[in-house]
């Protein structure tokens, strides 16, 4: 177990997509890592695109930021919402400013689009939001997995196996 020492934010509202929040949270804490879930209500359970259920842990304005080790964000349109809240826009903003892993995925970008940390930074997304992560000033390359520094970026759900090994590894060191 080599991420027992971890610590991971996830941040979810409804229309996630599931495997993307679902899937990192049940390999990393099969790593020994504790993971929690936020959401704008603590213990209000969110749904997925597909219907999967997700239960917040704690609410945004109960995270203390500086306690974790990563930031993990879900594709879907559940990132949409999330881009719109001031607290998920500080814990990318805090996380990028320590250099602290920050995980996203699919149309994940787009919170990191609006927390305005992407200017010179490789990444990849789902070719739907490219123009978006271009013109906040990424490089955008379509590949599976693509780390640059603490940012590592992912595609879709076919890519998560390499997507959560790559964070995995990141944080094991």
């Amino acid at each position: 177990m080599r991420l027992t020492d971890k610590k991971i934010l996830t941040v979810v509202d409804d229309i996630f997509e599931d495997l993307e929040l679902m899937y990192p949270i049940l390999r990393l804490r099969e790593e020994g890592a504790t993971v929690t879930v936020a959401g704008k209500e603590a213990g209000y359970t969110y749904k997925g695109k597909n219907g999967v259920p997700a239960q917040s842990d704690v609410s945004f304005s109960e995270v203390k930021v500086e306690e974790y080790d990563a930031l993990l964000i879900p594709g879907g349109f559940a990132p949409d919402k999330l881009r719109r809240y001031p607290e998920v826009i500080e814990f990318v903003q805090h996380f990028d400013q320590k250099e602290k892993v920050i995980g996203h995925i699919c149309h994940a970008g787009w919170v990191l689009v609006s927390a305005d940390v992407l200017k010179g930074v490789k990444v990849t997304s789902t070719p739907a939001i490219k123009d978006d992560l271009v013109n906040a000033g990424a490089e955008w390359v379509d590949q599976e997995v693509v780390v640059d520094g603490h940012i590592i970026s992912s595609r879709k759900p076919d890519d998560l196996p390499a997507y959560v090994k790559t964070i995995a590894d990141h944080l094991a060191g």
